[in-house]
């Protein structure tokens, strides 16, 4: 985190259902979306464990902050879009977003319904990643 330049990305493990809720890399090494299964509709479908804002950044942008009036869920989004053009803007983190370093971690069970369905498809959150 601490050679980010504006905003950085990284995998997180159980999250929305998922085995691993990471951004979603083109050949060339930018970030092309998310493999979100909550709500991927939403213009940065990420979790908030799951980026970092350089400080200069953030205080250059007085604009940037939450919103209560946003719908649940997209407290992230409305925080990125103050700082970043797009998700190609994104810097990735942890070996290119193949390496899962952050958990949510409950006392309880992961629950994992996306997980399951992403596996029933042959499509596993977790491929090609080191957990």
């Amino acid at each position: 985190m601490r050679y980010t330049k504006g905003v950085s990305v990284w995998p997180v493990g159980l999250v929305g259902g998922l085995m691993v809720e990471k951004p979603l890399m083109d050949e060339h090494g930018i970030v092309k979306g998310f493999n979100s299964a909550w709500k991927p509709e939403r213009p940065f479908p990420i979790d908030m464990a799951g980026f970092a804002i350089n400080l200069n950044l953030f205080l250059d942008r007085p604009q940037a902050a939450f919103s209560l009036t946003v719908p649940g869920g997209f407290q992230e989004s409305e925080l990125l879009h103050h700082l970043v053009s797009s998700v190609r803007d994104l810097e990735p983190l942890a070996s290119n977003c193949t390496k899962v370093y952050v958990w949510h971690t409950r006392t309880e069970p992961p629950k994992l319904r996306e997980e399951i369905m992403y596996r029933k498809k042959g499509m596993p959150s977790d491929a090609g990643m080191e957990i």
